[in-house]
């Protein structure tokens, strides 16, 4: 085990505290990574670990061997030169080969399993609970108050049975419960999706009071324990609103609708987490279902009623939404724009439905806010990963729209706006128009990696515009001679051809020459790399 000095080992520690929180036990896709981390570490695959200040490098022999950087500070930030975008495998193998020089990886391995096996026996012992349960509850028939009754009751019996549970047992207590609620509905025609709609209307609540109660509502545990049941009750109520909106509603189900919405309301109270999860349920189920417009201008009038200045950011949202509604889009922009930036995700839902409709007059003051606000609201996200999601969603929907109303202009300029969060993007739309040029200032600006270029790309820069591949390869060169490692010595000679295939089309033979002469001088030291030189025919014997 190599010695390294304490300050470094708690910041090793930190970084393995920081993973745990990362990757999630519950999705086995995470399950898996951390599986192919541990057989490279435990095969021996890590080698030329460096240890830096608050990073580190090392070289992972997998398939092929690949260079690692990780950033201890914050190991979303690594990077690795393998294709995938995301956490690799070959990064988490070199955390667990310097994780090991400070603590137990067995340890690690065993603390973040935990939560996930604790899950489980919460689930199993939800399952038996509401067993037990069937003897005693009658069947809620058609009943909106002994809907809610039994919501709300089977919750406390089996959520709630032991006290406030943990955050990482909420899901394997929930998935017992809703299993119960489905199974209690009615089975008159009709009437199903209405009650499970009820269900999960009311589960929203249940769930956001929990979370509120039982200290839950921090960003990070919300996210992790929380988000996903949410993420499906979100779904599930679009597809009952969705079927029973295309249906046809006999007038018995007028007392409930009214009731639905008037329980909505909960959707928009203030100061309790997941308000966009809330406020997309509440605009969908007002978009959809509740269309009588006595109810709306109630709505809007109960919204107005709090007064300018008055209305949590939520209640703002709901009015707005509103007022969209009633067609008043001038008055509903205005609004928007005085919103804080944080606020600016709430407008894709309104983005979405505007381009289902094709309305795009009424789509096109938000999109230009939304360029106009990229930069901003980038700012103000930092977290990189969370910057990509965002960037990719909002792109997209620019895209579509500058695209039918011809306005290339707003989508560069959203590019720019958004980089380097857009970088692939922006780079291809460089290269479509042929700005090579720019795009090759872009690729050397954010570290030009050969791979990243297709095939494709490069017989057509070979073409149509070689000049721009000098500076490229000269800084790849660079890099990775710069790496002092016989497999970067390789891939660097590689780059060093390429080079010299160059400049020989377009006839400066002697500068290559020259420029040569000068880089074996400079690592005249290298004698690793001088003998790849020799290999490869770069250097005559």
């Amino acid at each position: 085990m190599a010695v390294i000095p304490e300050n470094q080992a708690l910041i090793f520690k930190e970084a393995g505290a920081k993973l745990n929180t990362i990757l999630k036990p519950e999705e086995q896709e995470d399950v898996r990574l951390v599986q192919k981390g541990l057989m490279l570490y435990h095969q021996g695959a890590v080698h030329h670990l460096k240890y830096m200040v608050n990073s580190i490098w090392a070289t992972v022999q997998d398939v092929t061997p690949v260079r690692v950087f990780l950033n201890v500070d914050d190991p979303q930030e690594s990077s690795c030169t393998c294709p995938s975008g995301s956490f690799c495998r070959h990064r988490l193998a070199a955390f667990f080969q310097a994780y090991s020089d400070v603590a137990s990886v067995s340890d690690w391995v065993a603390n973040w399993r935990q939560p996930a096996i604790e899950q489980i026996n919460a689930e199993k012992w939800g399952l038996k609970r509401a067993k037990d349960l069937v003897k005693n509850n009658q069947h809620p028939g058609l009943d909106y108050d002994r809907w809610v009754d039994f919501f709300q009751e089977n919750f406390a019996e089996i959520v709630l049975a032991q006290g406030k549970p943990h955050a990482h047992f909420v899901s394997g207590l929930f998935r017992p419960y809703a299993m119960r609620m489905e199974n209690y509905a009615p089975v008159e025609a009709g009437w199903r999706p209405l009650y499970l709609l009820a269900a999960t209307l009311h589960s929203f609540r249940l769930l956001t009071d929990l979370a509120v109660d039982a200290g839950h509502d921090q960003e990070a545990t919300i996210k992790r324990y929380y988000w996903p049941l949410f993420e499906d009750l979100y779904h599930d109520a679009e597809k009952l609103i969705e079927r029973i909106a295309s249906g046809t509603m006999p007038f018995s189900f007028d007392a409930v609708l009214e009731r639905l919405k008037d329980d909505s309301v909960h959707l928009t109270v203030p100061a309790i987490p997941l308000s966009y999860e809330r406020i997309d349920l509440y605009r969908l189920l007002w978009d959809k279902l509740f269309r009588d417009n006595a109810w709306r201008k109630a709505e809007l009038a109960r919204l107005e009623a709090f007064g300018d200045g008055k209305r949590d950011e939520i209640e703002e949202v709901a009015l707005i939404h509103q007022l969209l509604l009633s067609k008043q889009d001038g008055d509903a922009f205005k609004r928007f724009t005085v919103l804080p930036v944080r606020s600016l995700p709430y407008s894709f839902y309104w983005l979405d439905g505007f381009h289902a409709q094709r309305e795009w007059n009424r789509m096109a003051p938000f999109i230009e806010y939304l360029v106009q606000q990229l930069r901003n609201y980038l700012l103000h996200l930092g977290d990189y990963y969370s910057c990509k999601k965002f960037t990719q969603y909002a792109l997209n929907l620019i895209r579509t729209f500058t695209r039918e109303l011809g306005r290339g202009e707003l989508y560069d300029r959203a590019l720019a706006q958004s980089m380097p969060y857009s970088f692939y993007q922006y780079e291809q739309t460089l290269f479509e128009k042929k700005h090579y040029q720019q795009w090759s200032e872009l690729q050397s600006y954010f570290g030009f990696e050969d791979y990243g270029i297709s095939g494709e790309q490069l017989k057509i820069l070979q073409k149509e515009a070689p000049e721009v591949l000098l500076p490229l390869y000269h800084q790849m060169a660079a890099d990775l001679i710069e790496m002092k490692n016989r497999t970067s010595y390789k891939q660097a000679v590689r780059i060093l051809k390429k080079l010299r295939t160059v400049y020989k089309k377009l006839k400066r033979t002697p500068e290559w020459e020259a420029f040569f002469a000068k880089l074996l001088v400079k690592t005249k030291r290298l004698r690793a790399f001088h003998e790849e030189c020799k290999r490869s025919k770069l250097i005559q014997e």
